[in-house]
C-alpha cells in the first residue's frame, strides 16, 4: 500500500498532489479544503510522505514502505511538524512556535513541513503572525494549511497558497477502502460508509466498533418516540449521555497509551512514589487529557446532531420522491411512515433546528444540554400532525 491509499475516490487530488511531490508545480505553500470526513488532514499527511519519501525515483515517491514515509504517516519524523489543538483556537503563542520552527533547515529530509490541521481555529491575530512566514518563506520549507473552505481562513494567508479541493468520496468508496485495509466483512463495510456519510475515520468507527453503530442507531431513532415535551427532556439527556459515551470511548485508550509512553520516556519506576519532577510532568499530560476530553465531547456532540440530522435528511429525500438514496435504509419502513404525517417544510423546519444547536454548541458557551433540550423542543411531533 502506497501513501495515497487513504485518498479512495479522490483522483484529481492524487494526480494534483503525485505531480507536485515530483518537482511539478510545487509551491512553499497549500491549503487543503473540504468537508469534514474528505480527508483533508490525510491528503496534506500523504503529500508530505511523498516529499520526503526516500525513493529517489519521483514516480515512485510516497512509496508507503520506506523509513521516511512509515515516520511521517506515524508523526515522528524529524522534519515534519503536525498541529492540531485540542481547545477552540490555536494561541498565538503556539503561532510564533510554528514560525520559529518553520525557519529552520530539515535535517533529514528534503523538506521541512508544517502542516497546520485546525487552520480554521486560528483567530485574525493569530493568523497574521503567520503570514510574513508563507509571504516569505525560507527555503526548503513548505506550510499546508487545512480548513472546511477556503473562506475560513483569511484571504492574505489564502491568496498566498496553492489550492486542493477535497470532497466526500462516494460510500462504495469508503466501503471499499475498508474492506482492502482493515479487512472488514463487505456488508458492514457497506453499511458503516452509508452510516457515517463517507467520512472515512466515522466510517472505520463504526466498521469495527459494534457498540458504536448501536449507539448511532438509537439516535437515529429518537424522532420517533418524539412525543411530547418530557419525551423532549429524555432525548436530550440521552444524547448528551451518548455523544459522552462516545468520546469517552475513543479517549480512553489513547490517554492510557500517551501515560504508559511518557512513563517510559521519563524512566519511571514500575511500582511506587514518582519523584516530584515526573509527578509534575504526568500531570500537566493528565490536565492536557482533560481539556482534550471537553473539546471532543463538543465534537461528539456535533457527530450525534449529525446523525440525528441523516433521519430528517433521510424524511425529506422520500416527501420529495426518493431522488437519492437514503442514508438509513434499513429504516425505510418507518421513514416513510414519519414522512406521510408531515410536509417537506415542517421537516426543513427542523432541520434548521438541529443545525442551529450544533452552532450553538461548537461557537458559543452554552451548557449542550440546555442547547439540545431546546432543539428537542421544535422537533416534537404532534400527535395529529398531518401534510
Amino acid at each position: 500500500m502506497t501513501v495515497w491509499d487513504d485518498l479512495q475516490g479522490q483522483p484529481a487530488v492524487v494526480d494534483q498532489l503525485r505531480q507536485a511531490s515530483s518537482g511539478e508545480g510545487l509551491t512553499h505553500a497549500w491549503l487543503f479544503t473540504g468537508p469534514p470526513g474528505s480527508g483533508r488532514s490525510n491528503a496534506a499527511k500523504a503529500f508530505a510522505a511523498a516529499l520526503n519519501c526516500d525513493q529517489e525515483d519521483v514516480n515512485l515517491r510516497g512509496c508507503g514502505q520506506c523509513h521516511a514515509c512509515l515516520t511521517i504517516l506515524g508523526e515522528t519524523h524529524s522534519d515534519v511538524t503536525f498541529v492540531r489543538t485540542e481547545k477552540l483556537t490555536i494561541t498565538i503563542d503556539e503561532a510564533r512556535d510554528l514560525v520559529a520552527t518553520a525557519g529552520n533547515r530539515p535535517s533529514a529530509g528534503r523538506w521541512r513541513i508544517i502542516v497546520v490541521e485546525d487552520a480554521d481555529r486560528m483567530a485574525e491575530r493569530t493568523t497574521n503572525v503567520l503570514l510574513k512566514a508563507i509571504e516569505e518563506p525560507t527555503p526548503r520549507t513548505v506550510w499546508m494549511l487545512c480548513a472546511p473552505s477556503p473562506a475560513d481562513v483569511l484571504v492574505t494567508i489564502r491568496s498566498r497558497c496553492r489550492s486542493v479541493a477535497l470532497r466526500l468520496p462516494p460510500a462504495a468508496d469508503v466501503a471499499e477502502l475498508l474492506v482492502k485495509r482493515d479487512g472488514v466483512d463487505p456488508a458492514v463495510a457497506e453499511r458503516a460508509a452509508r452510516a457515517a456519510q463517507s467520512h472515512v475515520g466515522i466510517a472505520r468507527r463504526l466498521a469495527r466498533d459494534p457498540a458504536a453503530r448501536e449507539r448511532r442507531l438509537e439516535t437515529v431513532r429518537f424522532p420517533l418516540g418524539l412525543r411530547g415535551v418530557t419525551a423532549a427532556v429524555m432525548m436530550a439527556d440521552k444524547l448528551v449521555k451518548i455523544a459522552t459515551a462516545e468520546a469517552n470511548s475513543s479517549n480512553e485508550e489513547r490517554d492510557a497509551a500517551e501515560k504508559a509512553a511518557l512513563l517510559a520516556t521519563l524512566g519511571a519506576p514500575e511500582s511506587g512514589t514518582l519523584p516530584p519532577a515526573m509527578r509534575a510532568q504526568v500531570k500537566q499530560l493528565e490536565d492536557d487529557q482533560k481539556r482534550r476530553a471537553k473539546r471532543s465531547i463538543t465534537d461528539s456532540l456535533d457527530r450525534t446532531l449529525t446523525d440525528l440530522m441523516s433521519f430528517y435528511r433521510d424524511v425529506l429525500i422520500i416527501q420529495m420522491g426518493n431522488a437519492v438514496e437514503l442514508v438509513n435504509v434499513e429504516l425505510r419502513g418507518e421513514l416513510e411512515e414519519f414522512a406521510s404525517r408531515s410536509t417537506p417544510e415542517v421537516t426543513l423546519a427542523r432541520m434548521d433546528a438541529i443545525n442551529k444547536a450544533r452552532e450553538r454548541i461548537t461557537t458559543t458557551n452554552v451548557a449542550p444540554l440546555l442547547a439540545i433540550e431546546s432543539m428537542a423542543a421544535s422537533l416534537i411531533q404532534p400527535s395529529k400532525e398531518t401534510r
